[in-house]
């Protein structure tokens, strides 16, 4: 009984193992995923090829170099050294989000324009778009991806779109787009 033991505890090492090296290996590469949506809008990831879907390939983990645990990293390089990047972008359930129509340096021959906003997929049914002309609010938020603008005066006028949840709060925005009226 005792062999079995020991052998049983040498198998189940080997195969802790390999799984390790599988999975340190799974994250030195890229891995391919997809992206589902179902009828109803809502997306879910898989590593299952057979469910359909988008295929997007995910961009490598980073990787300690052989010996440093992330206890040891943080310890080596004080948080004061750290590089500090820009914080992400908040969470959107949206591939995309922007200003389609007018497009960046548009001179309008009117001083009235639609405002086309780009949004895929489709806007869903608890949120709301609002329109921002020179940092001011311009039209308040409705169930809409178009607006139109109207007694707009001489001169460059910079557009916005805000994107807020259910709850009324700023969920998004998009990159300004610099228009002109003649």
């Amino acid at each position: 009984m005792g062999k079995l033991t020991t052998c049983a505890i040498s198998f189940l090492m080997a195969a802790a193992l390999s799984i390790e090296a599988t999975i340190i290996s799974g994250a030195a590469f890229g891995q391919t995923v997809f992206r589902v949506i179902d009828e109803h809008g809502n997306v879910t990831f898989t590593d299952n090829p057979g469910r359909g879907g988008e295929a997007l390939e995910l961009a490598p983990l980073p990787s300690l170099p052989p010996g440093l645990s992330a206890a040891t990293a943080s310890v080596a390089t004080p948080a004061t050294e750290r590089p500090r990047g820009k914080p992400g972008q908040p969470f959107m359930p949206y591939d995309h989000f922007s200003i389609a129509l007018p497009q960046q340096g548009a001179r309008l021959p009117e001083r009235s324009t639609a405002v086309e906003v780009a949004i895929a997929p489709p806007l869903r049914d608890d949120h709301q778009v609002r329109l921002i002309v020179n940092g001011e609010i311009s039209q308040t938020a409705l169930h809409s991806d178009v607006f139109w603008l109207t007694g707009l005066p001489v001169g460059q006028h910079e557009l916005q779109a805000e994107l807020l949840d259910s709850s009324q709060r700023l969920q998004h925005r998009t990159p300004a787009v610099t228009i002109t009226v003649p």
